[in-house]
């Protein structure tokens, strides 16, 4: 990093995809000779990369926006609530400018107006992976922009667009990139990773003189190639996912899938656009477990949407207890300014969700301490992630970092961030997995 180039600060909130974003634009900046300083006071201008999701992301954008101008003075906005301009603005009609998400162009375009590049841009000013905002060891790889699904609950298609997806040898070379700078783990996201390819009719794309369709099981194939874990979030129960199974079980890539079920009673999937098809959802799982008996899976529902009665709720339960989900997460229905979900009528009282969302994880926190329960006394490779006094901290295969639980060994260990090792499982509790390396 340069000492004489102009200095800028950057936050970064959101979703991973919104992380891939930042550091893009903070591999741009590197390149051009720009310092990326960590406080307020030494920078001469501030990123700000906003999340404008749900109303709580949205209020969290702004106050950081506020936060930045109080210390700065000198914002530019970018990222999804930049697509609501006139919002900002009636606000902080400060700051220096705003674009949407991934518009990296304009956002150096607002950089170069106030502060204008101190050289050309000299690409060993940065590393071939580029600037990353996550440990050195996982790097989150983006395969794909916007979503062609109209869920009702979301206004992602009108931030981000319709679905467009990267060339695959685009992708295999960032990928490639990344493991030969030390990554150990890449997790692909997108908004639907299933879709990959779809925009394109699944054109051929070469990689290394093989021709390939532009497909998710055959980005798949290539990335399950590297000497890394390779992980699929935002994966939609499409008929393609059944391809991904035998790479699964054959090792290529880890037996996971992050998969958004959102619930499971077909009229409330009905309101929500979402497909209804439950019963295929739990034939399909069953399937995929046959198949590759390791396999993880982890989802996120709804509680409390417009129109959910106690008999949905009910459903949504028993469903839950069929499908015995690995990892869930699950949020208690907010609007979201612009939703086509705020016009559905049967609005669910505030006290009726969190109350449905508490007996909803008991059932869940249930299965899951179950489910770890039956890995005491298995050995498993593990990642790790951290190393202090305390604890090492590391992930199994069926954990991805941020969202799910961990393996917890004693700290006398030899070891750091980006290992593998081998280790025992001795203990477990709802969440979390206790273990020792095998020597």
């Amino acid at each position: 990093m340069t000492s004489s180039g102009p200095a800028i600060g950057f936050v970064s909130l959101g979703c991973p995809k919104n992380l891939v974003d930042s550091e893009r634009i903070l591999t741009q900046l590197r390149a051009e000779g720009y310092r990326l300083v960590p406080s307020y006071e030494e920078a001469a201008l501030v990123i700000v990369n906003t999340c404008g999701f749900i109303d709580a992301a949205v209020e969290e954008s702004l106050e950081a926006i506020g936060e930045a101008l109080d210390a700065n003075g000198a914002v530019i906005v970018t990222g999804c609530l930049g697509a609501r301009e006139a919002e900002i603005r009636a606000r902080y009609p400060q700051v220096l400018g705003i674009t949407g998400p991934h518009a990296y162009e304009e956002v150096m375009a607002l950089v170069h107006r106030r502060l204008p590049p101190p050289h050309d841009p000299w690409s060993s000013l940065i590393p071939p992976q580029g600037v990353k905002l996550t440990p050195r060891h996982y790097a989150y790889l983006k395969i794909s922009e916007g979503c062609n699904h109209r869920c009702t609950f979301c206004i992602i298609p009108s931030l981000r667009g319709d679905l467009v997806s990267r060339p695959l040898s685009e992708v295999a070379a960032e990928a490639q990139r990344l493991v030969e700078s030390g990554v150990r783990e890449l997790l692909v996201v997108s908004q639907d990773t299933s879709a990959y390819g779809l925009d394109l009719k699944y054109r051929p794309d070469f990689w290394q003189g093989r021709p390939l369709e532009t497909r998710i099981e055959s980005l798949a194939g290539v990335l399950g190639e590297l000497p890394a874990w390779v992980r699929l979030h935002y994966v939609y129960p499409y008929p393609q996912v059944d391809r991904l199974i035998p790479l699964m079980a054959e090792g290529k890539i880890l037996p996971y899938l992050d998969m958004p079920l959102q619930h499971g009673s077909e009229p409330i999937l009905k309101a929500m656009g979402r497909p209804a098809a439950t019963e295929k959802v739990l034939d399909r799982i069953a399937q995929w477990r046959k198949a590759c008996p390791e396999l993880v899976l982890r989802s996120t529902f709804i509680v409390g949407f417009p129109g959910e009665t106690e008999a949905d709720f009910e459903i949504l339960l028993d469903f839950l207890r069929e499908a015995r989900l690995d990892r869930v997460g699950a949020f208690a229905y907010s609007p979201v300014a612009g939703a086509a979900a705020n016009a559905l009528p049967g609005a669910v009282p505030e006290a009726v969700k969190q109350e449905r969302l508490a007996r909803f994880m008991e059932v869940q926190a249930a299965i899951s301490a179950e489910k770890l329960a039956q890995k005491v006394g298995s050995r498993m490779i593990v990642l790790v992630d951290e190393v202090n006094d305390e604890a090492i901290l590391a992930r199994g295969p069926g954990d991805a970092p941020e969202i799910d639980g961990r393996v917890i060994l004693p700290p006398e260990w030899e070891l750091a961030p980006g290992d593998f090792v081998e280790v025992e499982i001795t203990n477990s509790n709802e969440h979390d997995l206790f273990g020792s390396p095998v020597t």
